[in-house]
Parts: structure tokens; sequence; C-alpha cells
């Protein structure tokens, strides 16, 4: 494989490179009390003090977060916000009835738009454009899969706008070398997330709920959560730490933090985009096992990311977003093959970050009332808009108000912990180099979906 070398690799994203940020926010000044304390300042975190200060102003709200507003997967995601949730539909169509998931999608599909309404609101720029979502597929194993999944959705009386496209009417809308279909899927978004992230931060901050940065939460117990610079006691703590869950004691095999990585390309010229069709601003996905995802950014870029070394031994996380240079030579590659018109392009930089996943793959937003300690997360990718979900739906818990939103499924939800090490590391490089041997079985000519992704599968748990 040819080494693809990035003008800059980590410094936590490109979103945050090319995002005007202030300095830090200070510490927490030593112990105080609050009525909540939020642990962690992403998306779910923020989103969950936005509603509570909103709902009830005289609200005592804090936020506690190690680095820095939206450092984790908030800021180095691939700018997907969309409706998408990572839960079974049909397993949650078996346990808890189809008016169920159609509850589910509904409010799926709305927390698109109140993010892109509280953006409007809150005067955030984050270069927002709702134009959808494009899963291709390429290769007949791909495209099966892609219409079994269409077809099964439709059958719960699900996905009524997502259409199908052929292969000339993928390449009318996005020329992806290879496409033989994709399925368009409008209730999505393409942002900036650095920009979302640090404009929801500053909302919440104007609502009277302080940002305490540099402040590392070592462990939450009933009433309290204890970090290096003091306690917080408050009746209702919310843990919102998504792939750093692990950094907390006694949480270290709750959520695997999964490694993903992204390339993102200098600006492209006129001459390439013509060749590639882009003109819209679709986000855009693939029916592979080891899935990519990519944006066409505000100033003409391509945000292409994928899995790199999915899995660091002991749930360790990246250091500042710095990935391996395999990724990088491998994220290239596939951009390439994907768009053969950017072979000569530079890529400007590279990044990774980690995306929390239960043993189970399915997300869940829990409140115990004995202890008031609540938590959010396991969005397995599709955190964007889902975090928007679980901060409204924190909020309803917190308040003790029943809700269309904590009559949900995923409400109360508990997966089983993940195994020790060293089975968790060697499990998760077991299932994605089953999966990528099988996503080249598919691509060399097969027409079904190979027995190693089967395989893989069943040993992930999905």
């Amino acid at each position: 494989m040819r080494r693809s070398t990035a003008r800059r690799n980590g410094g936590v994203s490109h979103w945050f490179a090319t995002t005007e940020v202030p300095g830090r926010r200070p510490p927490l000044p030593g112990d105080r009390s609050a009525d909540v304390c939020v642990v962690g300042g992403g998306f779910t975190g923020l989103w969950a003090a936005y509603y509570l200060k909103r709902a009830r102003p005289e609200l005592d709200v804090v936020v506690l977060e190690r680095e820095f507003a939206g450092f984790g997967a908030s800021g180095r995601n691939g700018g997907w916000l969309s409706s998408e949730f990572s839960a079974s539909r049909a397993q949650i169509a078996r346990d808890h009835g189809l008016e169920t998931v159609r509850a589910l999608q509904r409010t799926a599909e709305e927390s698109v738009d109140e993010v892109i309404a509280v953006c409007r609101q809150e005067r955030i720029e984050a270069d927002v454009v709702k134009s959808g979502i494009l899963h291709v597929a390429r290769g007949a194993a791909q495209l099966d899969r892609l219409r079994r999944a269409h077809e099964a959705n439709r059958a719960l009386g699900l996905d009524a706008d997502v259409v199908e496209l052929d292969a000339a009417e993928t390449e009318r809308r996005l020329r992806v070398a290879g496409a033989d279909g994709a399925l368009a899927n409008p209730h999505a978004a393409r942002v900036q997330p650095a920009r979302l992230v640090r404009g929801l931060a500053a909302a919440v901050e104007r609502l009277g709920v302080p940002i305490y940065e540099g402040t590392a939460v070592t462990e939450v117990r009933p009433g309290r959560a204890c970090s290096d610079r003091g306690t917080v006691t408050a009746p209702h703590v919310l843990i919102c730490l998504e792939g750093f869950t692990a950094s907390l004691r006694g949480h270290r095999r709750d959520w695997v933090p999964l490694n993903s990585a992204i390339v993102a390309t200098e600006p492209l010229p006129d001459d390439v985009w013509e060749q590639i069709g882009w003109s819209g601003c679709e986000l855009l996905g693939d029916n592979a096992h080891a899935y990519m995802y990519a944006q066409r950014t505000a100033d003409g870029r391509i945000a292409f990311g994928g899995r790199g070394v999915p899995y660091r031994f002991g749930s360790r996380t990246d250091v500042a977003g710095r990935t391996q240079q395999a990724t990088i030579d491998q994220l290239t590659a596939l951009l390439h093959a994907f768009f053969p018109a950017t072979a000569s392009a530079a890529i400007d930089h590279a990044w990774c970050g980690v995306l929390g996943v239960p043993r189970d793959w399915t997300p869940a937003v829990r409140l115990d009332r004995a202890t008031g300690i609540g938590m959010a997360g396991g969005y397995v990718g599709s955190g964007v808009a889902t975090a928007n979900l679980a901060g409204r739906t924190l909020r309803d818990l917190v308040l003790g108000q029943e809700s269309e939103l904590t009559a949900l499924p995923w409400v109360g939800h508990r997966s089983r912990r993940w195994e020790p090490e060293p089975l968790r590391f060697l499990g998760a490089h077991l299932v994605y180099s089953l999966y990528r041997a099988a996503d080249r079985r598919e691509l060399g000519g097969s027409t079904r979906t190979s027995r190693l992704a089967s395989i893989a599968t069943r040993l992930a748990g999905r």
C-alpha cells in the first residue's frame, strides 16, 4: 500500500483546527454543591444542561470536563446529524411492538430538526445543510444487503421517506466508482461538529451554567462527583462521557471505546468536483461491514472516515486525536477507490477518536432514583442527533416528568458488561479482521453477504 502523508496528524481534529476557539475555561475552584452535576462537556452533557436550565432556570447546574468542551467525539466526528439509531429495529419490534419502533424513529427524526432549530435560535453557525444521506452499495453483495434491509424496514412500516436509487440515479447525485445503487434518506444534515459543540457550550453558559474545564472526574458516587479539583455534591449526577466512560473508577468494562478515524483533503478544485458530481451536500456512507462515512465540507474538502485500529488494549484512548500511519494509508486508499479524481489531492489533516459501544450495541439512557446517578450514551457512532434526544430525555427523568421520551425503549436499558482483558482486545480485533476479510470477498465478486461477516456479527453480539 502506498504511503499517504498527512500534512497534520492529530491536534484533536480538523474541525477544531479551522474553528476559532477561545482560551480554556477555568477548572473547578474547589468543593461546591449544585442541584445537578453533569460529568462530560460533549454533546450529551451540554444538551442535558441546556434543556434542564431552559425548563427550570432556578436549577443550579454545573458541567465538569477533563479537557475542554467538545474534546471527545463531539468535536471529532464526521458531521452526520442524522436520524440513524444504532439499536436493531427488528429486535425492538419483537420486544416492545411496532408502535414503539415507530415512535423511536419519529423522535430520532425530530431530533435532527430540533438541533437545527436550536442552531437558528441560538445563532450557532455550524455549516448546517439538511440534504440527507446517500448510502451507496458497491458490488452485488452490498446491493443485496441494502435492498433486504430496506424491505425489512418497509415491512415494519418504517422509512417511508427513504428512496431506493439504481446505479444511474445514484450517479446523477454522486459519482462513486463501482456504485450499483443507493438509499437516499432525507432525515439528515451536514454539520461542522466543532462549531456546533462550541456554539452549544456558549449557549449553555448564557443560561447561567458554569463549565469547568481541566477538571478530571475520577469517580461518581451517590450524590457526588469526585475530581482532581474538588468534589461536587448534588442530588443528581449525570455521567455523559460516551467513549471515555472507562476512565471512571468501576466503569472500565461498561462500554468499549471503539476507535474511528478521518482524513480530510485539501480544498478540491472545480474540475475535480465536476468529475465527482457531488453538487449537493448529502452525507455519504456505504454498505460495507467496516463501513465508511464522508461529507463535502463547507470549504470544498472531502472528510472521509472509517475504522482504523479498532480498539486499544485496556480501553485506552488516543493522545489528542493522533492516529496511526497505517490508518491514514487505508483511508486514503479507500478515498481514491471511491473517487479516483482525488488521487492527486493532498491529505491536509488526519485524526481519530473513540465512540462508546455497549456489549449489546444498544444505546441507553438511565436514571437511578435511589442514588440520583444518571447516564446516557453508547451511541455506536450515531451520536450527533441521538445525544440531543438523550439530553432531552435526561431532562425529563431528572425533573420526574413522564413523557413520550421517557417511554422509549432505550430508557432504563442495561447491557451486560464487556469481557476482561485480554479477551476484550482479542475479540475486537478478530471481529474487525473478519469484517474486513468479508468486505474483500464481497468486492471480489460475491453476490451475497460473506459467512465471515455473519460469524463476526455473532461474535460481536450485535
